[in-house]
This record gives C-alpha cells, structure tokens and sequence, in this order.
C-alpha cells in the first residue's frame, strides 16, 4: 500500500480530514500528518496520533521521533530534515483543507511553514483540496493561485457545493468528501507507475459519458440505457494517467470521477453545446456518450394527458445533429478523436469502419448490446478497437479495464503521429 502525507491547514472542514486518514489506513495505507499551527484551533494532533498511530508534526523545528518515516517502515538511523524527509519518504501528499491563504503561499512558492517548506520540497504528486467561503473562493486571486498550481501540475480536488460553515451561507467551497479525497491520492499514486509511452501527462482529454434524454412533454423523455461508467472509466483513467479531465456527463447518477470535472447536461443539444464550448481546446476527444438520433419535434411545456381531447396519436420525431461529426470537421492539427458505436448483432465491425471513415475518426470503439453481460448499465465491457489500421479486439473485462486498454491505443495513436509530423 501507499505513503500518504497529509497537511491540514487552519478551517473548520480540518474535521474531515480525519475522516479521511481513517479511510485511508482502513485501506491499508500509512499516514503521516503535517499541521499548520492554525489548524490546531479546529482539531488537535492527539486526534490525527490516536488514528495514524504516529507523530504528528507542527513546526520545522519540532524533532520527529520516527525521522520522517511512516508506520511500518523502520526509521534511519541519522536524524534528518523533517520537512525533506517526510516528503522524500511519501508518494503523494494532500494538502485538505487548502486555505485560501495557504493556496497563495504554495502558488508563490512560500515557505514559512512546515507544510509549505514541505511542499516545495515534494517530488511526489501533490494535490490540494480547497475549503472557504465562496467569496473567497470565488475572488479573481484564489481563482488565479489555483491555475497557477495547475499549471505546475498540482492536481486540485474542487471544492462542492452546499452549507458553508457560517449560519444560513450556502454556496461554493466546502471540501471534498473523504472518499472523493482517498480517490484522488490513490488515483495521483497509480499515475506514477503508469509506463511513459501510456501517460497522458500535460494532455487535456475531454469525455462525453452517458445518454441524452429528448423532452416529449414537461415529464417524459425519449433516452436510452446508458449508464455513463464506460465514460466515467474513461475519465478516471485518462486522470490517473496525469491528464486535465474534463466530462460532459448526459444524466448520468455515478460519483464523480477522482480528478475530473463534469459539466452536466440532459439533451443532444445541450451535450452539443458543451461540446463545442470545450473541443477547441482539448487535445483527445473520447465520445463515449449516447447521443440521441432523434428527438420529438414538437415537445409539449406542459404534461399531455392521455384523456384529453387533443392527446396525440402519435409523437413526431426530427434528426439531431450529428455532434461528433460536427466536432471532427473543426479539428486542429494533434487532436485525437475517438468514437464509439454501441451496436446490435452482426455487421458491427463493417459498420464501425464506415463510421470511422465517414466521420473522419482516428479510432472507434465498437461494442455488441445484445449481450446482456457487456454495454449499456453493465460492469464489464468486450470492446474491439478500431483504427485505419487495424482492429485491436480487447476480451470481457471491468470496464476500468477496458478503458485503460482504450487509452494505451490513444496513447500509441499519438506517439504514431509525432513520429509521422517529427
């Protein structure tokens, strides 16, 4: 299991934080906690010793009696620098509740502190989780600190949305949840020992998941019965591997996936919108989503009663742009886009290849939902990749899996064109 180093800064969300170290040693991992002298207002270091059953540290100057080792390891045998030990020691480190304060600090290279000298001295993946008031959060420089950090490679777990600490205040900046932080960290670990030729690091992949649903009145839909997990694997992969994620989700009712932002969406329109708002500046496009070929063309804004004198005998339907098409039509020069088809029976591949030419694709994705243990809602997926080249069948497996297999043949995809455009 993993070494987390975990740096709690001054907020009254410094209470999950223990939350999260009882996840994360539940799991198997060993904790190490950095307190900012703030922090200790909200939760004293005997609470995070008695659950990481270990030291915990406040000051640069404070002498760690297991020198800078974590639980299960043997301490050195000389006594080293705290701060570079700790971090020499860890393979990722979180720093939940980020302070707006201790944001500035990491995003200007301050070190003043044990946590912030800390983390200017990590090598491994650090990732902030911001808790505030929204005004704070929302102010132009708490916004430019964390782009700046991004920029740097700092992974950043958004803040959600709800009750904030002072009575009746409801808006953005309360912390993550514990487990959408324990994903996070191991999701930063896994990165690490991904091979190089399959990283996505500095990439920005964007992910379509799920199925539109078309308004026939103020309460039905015409939808389908896509899940959204292919998409959400997808993007929990490509996140993983070090790329910025960003999901265009269609009603999808999945936990967010670990590093990834999701702009929700219901209608082909509305995932079209999105998309366009989102294409030009991604480097991967993974379309993943079940888009509706047609809609009703004449919703009612109210419900139809079925009794009513003008109940409708039969629902006209309409094409809805072809999104992905209109998508690969404006490429730039290094975007990568991936299609899927979800089809039904024989003909699949021949169809696939069709699409992949006429669409102007570099790869699509085909699956077969007529079986009932792939596809749509299913935990597993049997895939066959398919490409100008050639087709890369992938057996039934999670679909985690079958993302990650997914993204190795993105991978070799672009490495391909690099070496053609070098």
């Amino acid at each position: 299991m993993a070494r987390l180093l975990l740096g709690v800064s001054g907020g009254i969300a410094a209470y999950k934080a223990l939350e999260l170290v009882r996840l994360a040693t539940k799991a198997g991992h060993s904790v190490r906690v950095i307190q900012t002298p703030t922090s200790e207002r909200f939760v004293g270091v005997a609470s995070f010793e008695g659950v990481t059953g270990a030291p915990v540290l406040t000051s640069e100057f404070a002498r760690d009696p297991m020198r800078g080792a974590f639980p299960g390891d043997p301490p050195p045998a000389h006594e080293p620098i705290s701060h570079l030990q700790l971090v020499a020691n860890a393979d990722a480190f979180l720093v939940a509740p980020a302070s707006a304060n201790t944001l500035a600090k990491l995003a200007h290279g301050h070190a003043d502190n044990l946590l912030t000298s800390a983390a200017l001295a990590a090598r491994c993946p650090l990732i902030v989780a911001p808790a505030m008031n929204d005004a704070m959060f929302e102010h132009a420089a708490t916004q430019a600190n964390l782009a700046l950090l991004r920029e740097r490679g700092v992974r950043v777990v958004d803040p959600g949305v709800g009750p904030l600490a002072s009575k009746g205040e409801h808006g953005v900046g309360r912390l993550a949840e514990p487990p959408e932080l324990l994903a996070a960290c191991e999701a930063a670990i896994a990165a690490t020992s991904i091979p190089s030729g399959a990283s996505l690091a500095g990439l920005r992949v964007l992910v379509t998941a799920g199925g539109t649903r078309e308004p026939i009145d103020s309460v039905r839909f015409v939808g389908n019965r896509s899940s959204g997990r292919m998409g959400y694997a997808l993007a929990g992969q490509a996140a993983r591997r070090g790329a910025a994620v960003t999901v265009i989700a269609a009603n999808v009712a999945l936990p967010a996936p670990a590093g990834a932002r999701v702009v929700a969406v219901e209608t082909a329109a509305q995932l079209a919108d999105a998309c366009a708002e989102a294409f030009s500046d991604c480097d991967v496009l993974l379309m993943a989503a079940a888009v509706a070929d047609f809609r009703p063309s004449a919703p009612a804004d109210t419900k139809l009663k079925k009794t009513a004198a003008d109940a409708p005998d039969a629902i006209a339907l309409e094409a809805t742009p072809d999104v992905l098409s209109g998508l690969a039509a404006a490429r730039r020069p290094g975007q990568t886009i991936v299609g899927f088809a979800a089809e039904h029976g024989d003909g699949a591949l021949a169809y696939a290849r069709e699409k992949l030419a006429r669409k102007r694709l570099d790869a699509i994705v085909v699956n077969d939902i007529s079986r009932a243990d792939i596809g749509f809602d299913a935990a597993a997926n049997e895939v066959t990749i398919v490409t100008p080249d050639g087709e890369r069948p992938v057996a039934r497996a999670p679909k985690d899996e079958v993302a990650a297999a997914i993204l190795d043949a993105v991978a070799e995809l672009r490495a391909a064109t690099d070496r053609a455009t070098a």
